[in-house]
Parts: C-alpha cells; structure tokens; sequence
C-alpha cells in the first residue's frame, strides 16, 4: 500500500496519433506525492502541467490537457497503462504536442515501465473513495460512479455496425487483468472518416500500424482483431485512462455506457464539484482478512506539482 515511481528513467518515441509529428517521451521517477505530471521540453521554461480535471482543455477524439496555454494530446492510453501499474508519482517530458500513439493501445507503454521496474517509495498511497452515486447523461448515452470496495469498470457500446454493436466488458481491476484483457486493446476508427478528418489536420498520424480500421463490412487489418470483442475492450482502456483525471486512484463501480472521452470527463468533474461525493484516504492492508483498510489521509492530500 505504498506509492509508487519508476526504478529508472524510460524513453519512448513514435508519433502522434493525429499531429503526424516525431515525439519522445521520457519517464522519469519523481517523489513521494508530486503525483503524474507532464512537461513539455521543447518549450521555454519548460512548462508543467499536472494530470487532473481542472486541466482538461478538449475532449474531441482525444483527451487533452492545457495549462498557460500549453497543450499535450492524447494522453488516455498513457494514463491508462499507469493506472493500470498503480504508479503514484512520474514526471513525464515530452518534446512536442502529443503523446505518440505507439501501436493505439497502452500496452507498449506498460511494457516499457515494467522493464524498467517499478519502485515502493517511503509514503503510503492515498485513493479517492466514491461515497455516493453520481451519474451524467447524453440522450441515451450514460456514465455512473457508484461506491464499490474496489474498482470496477462496466461498459458498453453500440455503434450500429455489423461489427462493432452491443459489446459488453466489465473489468474487476488488478494489474494482471489490466495486462492480460484490457491494455493490448487497440483504438478504432472508420474508413469513411479518414478523408474527413485530414483535411481537418487530424489523424496524420493514423495507420493499420496503430489503429483499428473498418469499412462498412470487414476489418482492414492484415492480422485482424486481438480480441473477438477488441472494440469494447478499448473503450473501456480510455475510460480508464481518462478517470485517472479524478488525480487519485480511485475506488468505485464506474458503468460507461456508450460513452467517449467528453462524458467521461463530464463525470469525473461532476464527481469533484461536491465534496460529498467522495473522499480522499490512505490505505492499508487488513493483515487477518486481506482487505483493504480505508484510514482518514494525514498530511499531503494532493500532488504538489498541481
């Protein structure tokens, strides 16, 4: 029940999933309680910008966080691959806009980090607690956090297309299932939209090398799908990546139905506008029942770098 930072420095490159541009990442350890924060290098000074709700700037086809008018894209699947490892603290640089896309999954990323090695650090982690049911709606489109003793994640798409309609996952969170059922799980996109969202500067960096293409009938990919039910399962992946804005791990049902990034967001800030809603603690665990002791958090209740 301690954080948790890299045991060494972790360098990534590719490119961005809708700048087209080159970009390294670098992940870095940082300490106890400075939470997961970007910086962009490439500019002067270096600007910071922490992972959390308040820096949320667009949710069109990506999530996208800005602070004094800077900007990094398409960060879900990172922080979904460190929501799924269970690290606290990291400093991220990045040389330009964008995360790059790698393969459209997170699993590059975990993989990276797991070679590097994960590290215990002297603090104990703190978790954000659903206290009561909150839920958001978009016609007929819906997103609920509801108290759980663990996380849970439900969700459910219908695109209305012979292969992407009525799929159903739900993910009972520990880091082997993340691994193994939900991190390898690609991003999609479809054919007649490509033509559409280039000439709107986006996607330049999209291919069947990171994404999931489908025409009107068939899958576009030589190698097919990983998962019978792959489209589900990534949804899910950026529903994940995109409550790690809550800026804890949290603990709580979240049932995401036929959701994307901006109803996603649109929970998680409706989850932080009421205290009542939730509460932040410190954990340990229950050496005679294996469970989960929720304790009141001392000190430090929010990353210093926010």
């Amino acid at each position: 029940m301690q954080q948790r930072t890299l045991r060494r420095a972790v360098t990534i490159e590719g490119v961005g999933l809708h700048s087209g541009a080159r970009v390294t990442l670098r992940l870095l350890p940082s300490a106890p309680h400075t939470g997961l924060f970007f910086v962009r290098t490439d500019l002067l000074r270096q600007p910071v910008i922490p992972v959390h709700a308040r820096h949320v700037t667009d949710t069109s086809l990506a999530t996208t966080l800005g602070k004094d008018g800077v900007r990094v894209g398409t960060v879900e699947h990172l922080l979904a691959a460190l929501q799924g490892l269970g690290l606290d603290n990291l400093r991220m640089e990045l040389d330009g806009p964008e995360v790059p896309i790698m393969d459209g999954s997170a699993a590059p990323f975990a993989q990276k980090m797991l070679e590097a090695g994960l590290r215990l650090q002297d603090a104990p982690r703190q978790f954000l607690v659903i206290r009561r049911a909150v839920t958001v709606t978009d016609g007929d489109k819906y997103a609920t956090f509801s108290p759980a003793r663990r996380l849970r994640i439900d969700c459910t798409i219908d695109f209305k297309h012979p292969l992407i309609s009525d799929q159903q996952f739900t993910l009972e969170f520990n880091e082997r299932a993340f691994q193994r059922d939900v991190a390898p799980a690609r991003t999609f996109g479809f054919l007649r939209d490509v033509d559409k969202l280039r000439s709107m500067g986006l996607a330049r960096g999209g291919s069947l090398d990171n994404a999931v293409v489908v025409d009107d009938f068939s899958i576009l990919n030589p190698e097919g799908l990983r998962f019978p039910d792959e489209f589900v399962r990534h949804k899910l992946l950026d529903a994940l990546g995109d409550v790690a804005l809550l800026g804890f791990p949290v603990i709580g049902a979240l049932t995401a139905f036929k959701t994307g990034h901006a109803l996603n967001q649109k929970l998680v800030a409706r989850v932080l506008a009421d205290p009542a809603n939730y509460r932040v603690v410190r954990a340990r665990l229950d050496a005679r029942s294996d469970e989960l002791e929720l304790l009141e958090s001392e000190g430090v209740l929010a990353p210093t770098a926010a």
